[in-house]
């Protein structure tokens, strides 16, 4: 061959290689990275250790339980959805599960863990308990004078000291509320006796449960609805938590891969990560969650001892059957 055409052969070859191989260069340079959506708070430090520890980015984004649901079927729906993993209260995972926004995995750090935070289908996996109580500040409450029984809520005295999420909305509200039925009051007679006490004392909603410490803490209402994990996150604020001596209720949180991710490998990795000790050892010490794997326990006086009682994932129907019926027993437009 002459020399003209073997130096032009090579330079084709030199070109196709290039156009064949640049794509890959530039997939590797980016590289894979994790888009995690959580209705959890303060959980950054958790994402940055484990971008830390296996070199992946990742990003995460915090949407209240309240929006979490429309945000993420909006997206689905259109396509577009951005988050590789996804964090809720376990009634919402279900149905994103249903419509198909999530992916089985089979995680092995799972095996640490209860069968009853295990999905049959490996698809969800509880982590932990959105714990929900009576906080109270300590500055205008002594111990003694704080509620001992959920019925106590039920008390005259505390007519315009109470504040707590919507029932009419919240539902993780609206879950502990029929977990006091089912769980703790003897006859749904008597819990509804208590609904009705619960209502004349005229309590004061918010939204969800983020916005519930600060009004407690700053001494506007006296008691509340709340999670006792803001004893920790709201510190030094006066808080602290009543009905020591009865079990604590609340909704499991749970967590899976979506089904459009384009980082499977990342996810998976991410969820291995999560469900980790290291990750729940952060998580109840510098949020202070309750959660499931077996040992830990948040640094809140009492809480090691504490039941605490996983409740009923109520299904859809049920949280708009209970949803309007609070709204009618609380007076709420």
């Amino acid at each position: 061959m002459p020399k003209s055409s073997t130096k032009r052969l090579v330079v084709f070859v030199v070109l196709l290689m290039a156009l064949v191989i640049s794509p890959l260069v530039v997939a590797a340079s980016k590289g894979p990275e994790v888009t995690f959506y959580a209705n959890i708070t303060a959980v950054q430090p958790i994402v940055t250790a484990f971008s830390d520890a296996f070199g992946i980015p990742a990003s995460y984004t915090r949407i209240s339980s309240s929006k979490i649901l429309a945000t993420v079927m909006s997206e689905f729906d259109a396509g577009k959805l951005q988050a590789d993993v996804l964090q809720a209260p376990m009634s919402i995972m279900r149905y994103f599960k249903d419509k198909g926004v999530l992916a089985p995995y089979t995680s092995p750090v799972a095996a640490r863990y209860p069968d009853w935070a295990k999905d049959p289908d490996g698809v969800i996996y509880s982590f932990g308990i959105e714990c929900m109580g009576i906080l109270y500040n300590t500055d205008l409450v002594s111990s003694a004078d704080a509620p001992q029984h959920y019925a106590d809520l039920a008390d005259p005295k505390w007519d315009g000291k109470i504040l707590m999420p919507d029932p009419s909305v919240h539902s993780s509200t609206i879950s502990w509320l029929v977990g006091l039925k089912e769980k703790i009051f003897k006859d749904e007679a008597t819990w509804m006796t208590f609904l009705e006490g619960l209502a004349a004392n005229h309590p004061m909603f918010v939204r969800s449960l983020g916005p519930t410490p600060g009004p407690i803490a700053s001494g506007e209402k006296a008691i509340g609805l709340s999670m006792q994990k803001y004893i920790i996150t709201k510190a030094p604020a006066p808080l602290d938590w009543a009905c020591q001596g009865e079990p604590q209720l609340g909704s499991p949180r749970g967590i899976a891969i979506t089904s459009t991710t384009d980082n499977p490998e990342a996810a998976q990795l991410f969820i291995n990560y999560w469900l980790s000790r290291n990750a729940m050892e952060m998580l109840a010490n510098q949020v202070g969650e309750s959660v499931v794997y077996p040992g830990v326990f948040p640094p809140v006086d009492g809480m090691d001892a504490a039941e605490v009682i996983p409740v009923r994932v109520l299904s859809d129907e049920e949280i708009q059957h209970w949803g309007g019926v609070f709204k009618d027993i609380f007076n709420i437009p």
